[in-house]
């Protein structure tokens, strides 16, 4: 018999990369330099940001510090806890439901949403309040990990997010890595359904094509640093993570040519 899936209240504690300050701050320097690249400019002064699931905080801290007035938003009472210690007052850390946002319609200019989505109860309601909260001319950052990604990402598992339920218990189980598996991700066409309602801005292979540009030695290994568009396309349905950038408006991408240009695949 199926159980009701429940909120993960303390994620950092399961999860302790949480913690982890350089690896959050390397996350957070990609997350800027896509954001930067899409609004064409170099800081993010004046603009309110939203970091949803912010947990520890120090993606945060990287948004205040390029400028932002920032919204940590987590239900992750421990890792709140922990950003509260770090950075006291100068960030508004909140423990909120992404369900249910406590925030205004159309009052935020940047919302970050990176490897989230798989962990909440419901994400499509949490896109719902995005779209909801963002502001006409705001920006979305997603970082969606792809179910068909060869190697869990959580768990170091192969294949283990292609699995039904039921098997994918037995084989974490196995491993010793859980008592059950709980995230629950989803395919590109998935993502994209979560994602309509948005014009959304692929920068998955900008990302991958350009690792000093973009920051993002976190996903690429240096030798692949050099690798050619044509091997990432023949990557594209086990690519284990996909970048995009949603807005509401027809804003395009405002930033200095890239060797390969960010393509936009959904249409509000």
């Amino acid at each position: 018999m199926s159980t009701k899936r429940e909120k993960q209240l303390a994620y950092s504690e399961l999860q302790d990369k949480m913690l982890e300050e350089g690896v959050r701050r390397k996350k957070a320097a990609k997350i800027l330099a896509v954001l930067r690249h899409f609004l064409g400019r170099s800081d993010l002064d004046g603009l309110v940001a939203l970091d949803l699931g912010c947990s520890t905080g120090f993606i945060s801290d990287e948004l205040r510090a390029a400028g932002a007035q920032v919204i940590g938003v987590d239900i992750d009472v421990p890792g709140l806890a922990a950003a509260h210690a770090h950075f006291g007052s100068s960030i508004g850390f909140t423990c909120a439901d992404g369900e249910k946002l406590p925030m205004a319609d159309r009052s935020v200019d940047v919302v970050v949403f990176n490897h989230i989505y798989e962990h909440v109860v419901d994400a499509d309601a949490v896109m719902d309040e995005i779209r909801r909260v963002l502001k006409d001319d705001g920006v979305a950052y997603f970082g969606f990990a792809n179910r068909l990604g060869i190697v869990e990402p959580h768990y170091k598992l192969p294949f283990l997010s292609w699995l039904p339920q039921g098997l994918a218990d037995r084989y974490i189980s196995k491993a010793g890595k859980a008592d059950h598996y709980y995230e629950k991700f989803r395919a590109r066409p998935g993502l994209k359904r979560m994602a309509a309602g948005l014009n959304i801005w692929d920068y998955t292979y900008p990302v991958l094509t350009d690792s000093a540009t973009f920051q993002s030695d976190d996903m690429v290994p240096s030798r692949l640093a050099h690798a050619p568009l044509a091997f990432w396309k023949s990557l594209a349905p086990i690519l284990p993570t996909f970048i995009w950038v949603g807005t509401r408006s027809s804003a395009v991408p405002a930033g200095p040519q890239t060797a390969v240009a960010p393509r936009r695949i959904l249409s509000a």
